[in-house]
């Protein structure tokens, strides 16, 4: 028996994801993003086929930096018409017992003190079921939108989601103690005050004094997700995350990916095999090669290319339609997402024209980013691959076709996996964190830093 792959099924609670015109398509259902019944529907799908959780992106902004407009993703719905995806959970988690739900939100524009309130309550409602994935936006619309004339520096970003963290664990971890709800009738005391503690944050961008408006929830902290390759991203996450989104455009450059985070952790004193690794796939499946190919024709028909060079421009910070189409495009340092930025000009072979890359991002092909194309047999081998040789613990997996490509998964590539004894047959009993970590962990562990601001609540008064 092979190593256990994890499954997360990537969506976003708007009308698309990176699914560029496939809204057109007669059997895509995402126009009833809005409807509870469809999330519902989803959330069955899913834990029918024993996927770990559902992966809820995000972004707070339009994707302009495409002809310098917003037109272009207004127009083919790049992630926008948008909704909170926070607010579908409640309604998935009381229709499933043990799918779970990461849910993506920023550190640059939200605030810690409402932030640890909301995913409490999440946890709460979930029985234990919540995840945090954490970003810090890139795009310069969602800095106009708060209240800045620019964005802030990549860099400087992460140090603002550092201390976002920092008073996130002194509101989870240190201000309730775990017995101070004690719902006394006869004293009439429903939470002793003493075992409710301030935290008292002064810091360069926070000011928190407490106490956290919420007691606590089975996993205290949520799970802790975290997608960023460049420098400053993996150093952060190897400090936080307990699942990392990674990318790379060989097995080769994944791997060297994981283990810099790992060994980085390491170093910080942390369990580097305690982080968990995932990438990104999209499949199209058929009964034969000849079927999958058939689908994947009929779906780059529908493919629009200037959806995908506007989500490509917001999430890179290249204007491609700005460039001499014949120039070779060289990478530039941007705020905004520095592996893409990097994707076509540090991360490729040879030397790219704008016409060329241009051409690559506006094709849906099965050479670009991680489409698999074929039998639920072919798509099992690839998995088993990648994660046999790169370090790989599992997968977010997009669809083109909601619902029907992940319907495709469930029912012809899961079973094949769990024939193989490498995808579970059945969920483990407990917290999201136990799931992935092991029966009686619901909590970070000692070695995490979050640890430190947990009080000796023994001794405390």
């Amino acid at each position: 028996m092979g190593k256990r792959i994890i499954m997360n099924a990537f969506d976003m609670n708007s009308a698309m994801h990176n699914s560029h015109g496939l809204w057109k398509h007669p059997n895509s259902e995402r126009h009833r993003y809005k409807d509870l019944d469809y999330w519902a529907e989803m959330a069955r799908l899913l834990e029918r086929g024993k996927f770990d959780a559902l992966f809820l992106a995000d972004v707070v902004g339009i994707y302009d930096v495409y002809k310098m407009s917003g037109d272009p993703a207004i127009r083919d719905a790049v992630q926008v018409p948008l909704n909170d995806p926070a607010l579908i959970v409640p309604a998935m988690a009381s229709v499933t017992e043990n799918l779970s739900f990461a849910v993506t939100v920023t550190t640059t524009y939200e605030h810690p003190y409402a932030h640890a309130r909301r995913f409490t309550t999440l946890d709460h409602l979930t029985n234990g079921r919540i995840a945090w994935n954490i970003v810090t936006s890139y795009l310069p619309n969602a800095a106009l939108n708060h209240g800045l004339d620019t964005m802030i520096k990549h860099d400087d970003r992460y140090d603002v989601a550092d201390e976002f963290l920092e008073v996130a664990y002194k509101l989870w971890e240190g201000s309730w103690e775990d017995d101070a709800v004690v719902r006394d009738t006869v004293r009439g005391v429903y939470a002793e005050p003493a075992k409710v503690h301030r935290i008292d944050h002064e810091g360069r961008f926070f000011r928190v004094p407490g106490p956290h408006l919420s007691e606590p929830s089975l996993q205290r902290t949520p799970v802790l997700y975290q997608a960023g390759s460049s420098e400053k991203g993996r150093a952060f996450a190897a400090k936080h995350a307990e699942c990392v989104f990674v990318g790379g455009n060989s097995k080769e450059s994944l791997k060297a990916n994981i283990e810099d985070i790992r060994n980085k952790a390491e170093q910080l004193g942390r369990d580097p095999q305690s982080i968990k690794m995932f990438t990104g796939l999209n499949v199209i499946v058929g009964a034969s090669q000849e079927e999958a190919e058939a689908k994947l024709r009929e779906y780059a028909g529908l493919w629009s290319s200037e959806a995908a060079l506007a989500q490509f421009g917001g999430s890179s910070g290249y204007d491609l339609s700005a460039y001499d189409p014949d120039s070779y495009l060289a990478y530039r340092a941007t705020d905004h997402g520095q592996s893409r930025a990097a994707q076509y000009t540090k991360h490729v072979q040879n030397r790219l024209t704008v016409k060329e890359i241009m051409e690559r991002i506006g094709t849906l092909d099965k050479g670009q980013g991680r489409l698999l194309v074929g039998t639920p047999d072919q798509i099992a081998d690839y998995m088993q691959e990648q994660v046999e040789e790169t370090g790989l613990d599992g997968f977010n997996l997009a669809h083109l076709i909601t619902p029907g490509s992940l319907r495709e998964f469930v029912d012809g590539v899961v079973p094949v996996l769990q024939r193989r004894g490498v995808y579970q047959l059945d969920y483990e009993p407990g917290t999201l964190r136990e799931k992935l970590f092991g029966s009686g962990k619901p909590h970070l562990p000692a070695s995490h830093p979050a640890a430190q601001y947990r009080r000796n609540f023994e001794h405390s008064n």
